[in-house]
């Protein structure tokens, strides 16, 4: 197999998002990362799970992380019988799943797909904890694999020595976009949000970006409409946790009025990713509101008074009127009509 990771940023190898080994999972810890290059190791499912929703991983991360957890749960159970192991893998799979609820969905999938390996593999006497590892990287290969025909669509759209504002951190999509402008020589230049509280922009898009050997700038959460009306930006993009069928995008929060500043200033907003199938509407998607003590502190030191609320809603939903195309492995598509990505015949993807 030709890894797909090959030249990206050292936090977008495969290695370096999650891996199971020896009976363990080690994830790099993004929540520090790049200030310290640390991994958290778990011995236990439920560890993979909690660091999923303890954001030790982010962004697709947790779509590896939660392949390397089964592999991990399969570890656990391998002296058990044929039926108690398959009960035990199904509830490390929905443990997994629902580590984060906005992405369960996509979760599940991934589980899923673990699951089914994890049959094969013990009807066929197979080392279990060995196939689900492997099912995984081949999974992680395919879909850096499909999220590079993504970004040769978007950097076709970027001009060349163009400005593009990005949002959080979009990880498969930013290493591959930055791979394919190496490819089609455009010498772009990036503007992060910072993305707080966790700071995903500027740790983490920023990092890669660097890494990968461009100029990146980064911007506090409250300088996106002074930043367009001038730098100049020419583009701004975002991956989705959820790309509804009814076109309402859900992504980190502050996406939408990174929107509604683009849309004022006549600056196209490209979201990348594959659609969901099961998401018909925006009213299926739960957003994920998080501890609000996050938004009164940052790293550790407290900036308000006692008694002062917080409020931390991890997501937004930004309507399909602001978006100017949705760009998948098939094209770029109207936000209005994504149904039309199903009509073909769809791999799956995760």
């Amino acid at each position: 197999m030709e890894r797909v990771d090959k030249g990206l940023a050292f936090m977008l190898r495969y290695e370096n998002v999650a891996w199971y080994e020896n009976g363990k999972v080690r994830i790099l810890d993004r929540r520090i990362y790049p200030t310290e290059s640390k991994f958290v190791t778990c011995n236990t499912h439920e560890e993979v799970a909690q660091a999923i929703t303890d954001m030790v991983t982010q962004s697709a991360g947790p779509y590896t992380a939660a392949g390397m957890g089964m592999a991990l749960a399969a570890y656990e159970c391998r002296n058990l019988s044929y039926e108690k192991q398959m009960e035990y893998l199904e509830s490390a799979a929905y443990k997994l799943a629902n580590a984060r609820p906005t992405t369960a969905n996509r979760m599940t999938l991934i589980v899923k797909g673990c699951l089914n390996v994890a049959k094969v593999a013990m009807e066929s006497g197979q080392q279990v904890d060995e196939a689900i590892f492997e099912h995984t990287v081949k999974s992680i290969n395919n879909r850096y694999s499909r999220i590079g025909v993504v970004a040769k669509y978007l950097v076709d759209m970027f001009p060349q020595n163009g400005n593009i504002m990005t949002q959080c951190f979009g990880e498969t999509i930013v290493g591959m976009m930055l791979k394919e402008c190496k490819k089609q020589n455009k010498n772009i230049k990036l503007f992060c949000p910072e993305t707080r509280p966790y700071l995903q922009g500027a740790r983490l898009t920023a990092s890669v970006a660097y890494d990968q050997g461009f100029d990146v700038t980064v911007i506090t959460d409250n300088m996106p409409a002074f930043t367009m009306q001038n730098k100049n930006i020419d583009l701004f993009t975002s991956a989705a946790d959820s790309i509804c069928l009814d076109g309402h995008i859900v992504n980190k929060v502050g996406t939408m009025q990174i929107a509604i500043v683009a849309k004022h200033f006549g600056v196209p907003y490209f979201v990348t990713g594959i659609p969901d199938k099961d998401y018909h509407s925006i009213s299926q998607v739960k957003i994920e509101e998080r501890d609000p003590n996050q938004v009164l502190e940052f790293r550790g030191i407290k900036n308000t008074m006692e008694g002062v609320k917080g409020y931390y809603p991890s997501f937004d939903i930004t309507p399909p009127h602001l978006v100017s195309g949705v760009v998948t492995d098939k094209g770029i598509l109207s936000p209005y009509d994504l149904h039309r990505y199903f009509e073909s015949k769809v791999e799956n993807y995760y």
